[in-house]
């Protein structure tokens, strides 16, 4: 008979749900439910009940989820990065491709001939003649998993590559000189490609100042975030003519109909494989944070997994602050009873650590444990 009970949130990849065991049942009560599943449905005005343990975003972006609230109230949620970085990819390889045979604009001129296609072809593709990437240079800003396959596809295709990131990643095998200063990168750049996140250093970084550094007809392309870029901006340098194009996947009311401007509605991770990979990751996820009390891929509280021993039963704290956490064990079972403690590593306030005690430990003195800052106490 399962244990858990896990809902789900809009329609989720029936490859990723086939990977519960039986130890979990799919449920239509979300008030019910362990752990949920999701995609873009918003959850900022949802009430949570007590039940809830973990949200699993079938995706890398979490905007449409009330994290801090979540993580008050000891919810923890995963997203699962990189699990659609390969249909990302493919998508700006085609945004770069489009961009420089002018692809689109190629396209939508066709679609409204009439009478003698072919001759009217022939006469007027003159007016959509491109330029080549091979030889060109790539500057990718964000070396994550999107932006280091995205290096290695084009590298393959003949770009040079050049590179700034806080953190590179292992998928990245394609030569790559690297920058400090993006500012400095720009300037030896056919064009400019950003993968980061949406964080207080990196909105509006696409904006006049660095396009002025840029080379004149750069393109630009954005399949990350809105607010990377200052749309003014990037329009007005296409109507300078200091930029060539701006490719994105990130279309709004300010870019639709805009000369030099190709937006795509939001289909990187719009294929069946990435919805698999994404849900499949998700599960799995959620999965070993009930079972296990394992954190991987959280974006609310840090990352911490021990694998078991025999003879011992794992303890799962949350908290927020300062809070001794090896201490407060030792009080409630006692320090001969603690086996391990591991503490999660950090960079915002709420914080968690997963122990073993002794299977003999009392799990009621565990269960019990209350202190300032502690939001929820798991016995696993």
């Amino acid at each position: 008979m399962a244990k858990y009970s896990i809902g789900t949130l809009n329609n989720i990849s029936k490859v990723g749900l086939d990977r519960l065991t039986d130890q979990y049942a799919l449920t239509e009560d979300i008030n019910e439910a362990n752990g949920i599943v999701v995609r873009s449905y918003k959850m900022h005005e949802m009430d949570f009940s007590d039940n809830l343990l973990a949200i699993g975003r079938a995706g890398a972006g979490v905007n449409n989820i009330p994290l801090d609230r979540c993580a008050d109230e000891g919810i923890v949620v995963f997203n699962t990065p990189g699990a659609n970085a390969n249909a990302v990819k493919e998508l700006v390889i085609a945004g770069l491709i489009m961009g420089s045979r002018n692809m689109y604009e190629g396209i939508s001129w066709a679609n409204t001939l009439e009478g003698d296609v072919s001759g009217q072809v022939e006469k007027g593709k003159k007016q959509f003649a491109g330029t080549e990437i091979e030889g060109k240079t790539l500057g990718i800003i964000g070396l994550g998993a999107i932006g280091a396959k995205v290096a290695n596809a084009a590298h393959a295709l003949g770009m040079n590559i050049v590179g700034n990131s806080v953190v590179v990643h292992p998928f990245l095998t394609a030569p790559c000189e690297m920058y400090d200063d993006v500012a400095e990168m720009v300037k030896v750049c056919d064009y400019v490609s950003i993968h980061v996140p949406s964080l207080p250093a990196t909105k509006g970084m696409i904006n006049k100042d660095l396009i002025a550094n840029m080379k004149d007809g750069a393109i630009v392309l954005n399949y990350a975030r809105p607010d990377l870029v200052v749309e003014e901006d990037i329009i007005a340098a296409l109507e300078s003519g200091k930029l060539r194009k701006y490719m994105t996947d990130l279309a709004d009311e300010n870019l639709i109909n805009k000369p030099g401007i190709v937006s795509t509605p939001h289909l990187g991770a719009s294929t069946k494989e990435a919805e698999d990979n994404c849900a499949s990751m998700a599960v799995d996820e959620l999965m070993d944070y009930i079972e296990n009390g394992n954190i991987r891929n959280s974006v609310n509280f840090p990352p911490v997994s021990l694998d078991a021993e025999a003879g011992t039963t794992r303890v799962g704290i949350l908290y927020k602050g300062e809070v001794d956490v090896t201490a407060l064990l030792n009080d409630a079972v006692g320090a001969d009873k603690v086996v391990k403690v591991e503490i999660g590593k950090s960079r915002t306030e709420y914080g968690y650590a997963l122990a073993l005690v002794k299977e003999d430990a009392c799990k009621d003195c565990l269960a019990g444990i209350k202190a300032d800052g502690v939001i929820k106490v798991r016995v696993l």
